[in-house]
């Protein structure tokens, strides 16, 4: 059982996905515009959002970024646009998952049952140490905040997962194939993705490709994050 907020403004829809989401014992909110899922979400805790871009008020690829701005439930992206280049780019601005529409409500059901998966089990898979250290680097995953040499750095969430993926795997080259599967949970991608946010990355951290610091890119192998010599 998972709490869900349907964000939906074709009301049609809006009611098919909450009978079938209550009769599957969600308890199932529903809204129909995007500054109403930003109040929903600011107050109440939810366990997975279904966000409809096609909203009234507001596009919701520009939704899906305010949402990204104040939380990290898992989103699941309802479109009837099929464009791969805006697939990626939701993927990459922090949705979960997305399902062309039409689609079924059994097939909304079980990628919801994946991404859910995927929630609980990173967040069941045991105690982690509350800060990770790197050099001068303090990355707390708790309470998703990192320090440079004790300054905050101002990262979004997709930098913070790739900086607190490398960082918990000092010195180790983690293949680009492997950050795309378990930074961005995709199974391909472009690797222009990566390089992208390496590059904010690292004038976050105060340093260049050419000359690195904590961030190293083995060319045709992958990157790795180990303290500067």
């Amino acid at each position: 059982m998972a709490s869900v907020l349907v964000v939906e403004d074709d009301q049609f829809v809006r009611s098919a996905l909450i009978r079938h989401l209550t009769e599957a014992s969600h308890t199932v909110r529903s809204v129909g515009t995007a500054l109403e899922a930003l109040r929903e979400v600011a107050h109440v805790r939810f366990d997975v959002v279904v966000l409809d871009l096609g909203l009234p008020d507001l596009d919701g690829a520009e939704a899906l970024k305010m949402l990204r701005g104040v939380t990290d439930v898992p989103v699941i992206i309802a479109t009837a646009r099929d464009d791969e280049t805006e697939i990626v780019r939701l993927l990459n601005d922090g949705a979960d998952d997305y399902l062309v529409k039409p689609f079924s409500v059994e097939h909304l059901s079980a990628r919801m049952a994946a991404v859910l998966r995927r929630a609980r089990g990173t967040a069941g898979a045991g105690p982690a140490p509350r800060a990770i250290r790197v050099g001068g680097l303090e990355i707390d995953r708790l309470r998703r905040q990192a320090e440079l040499d004790g300054a905050a750095l101002d990262l979004t969430r997709r930098e913070f997962d790739l900086l607190a993926f490398l960082a918990e795997r000092p010195g180790v080259v983690v293949a680009r194939k492997e950050l795309l599967a378990e930074v961005w949970h995709l199974a391909y991608g472009d690797d222009q993705t990566i390089d992208v946010h390496l590059s904010w990355l690292r004038r976050k951290l105060g340093e260049t490709a050419a000359e690195p610091r904590y961030l190293h890119t083995l060319r045709g192998v992958g990157v790795k994050l180990e303290p500067p010599a």
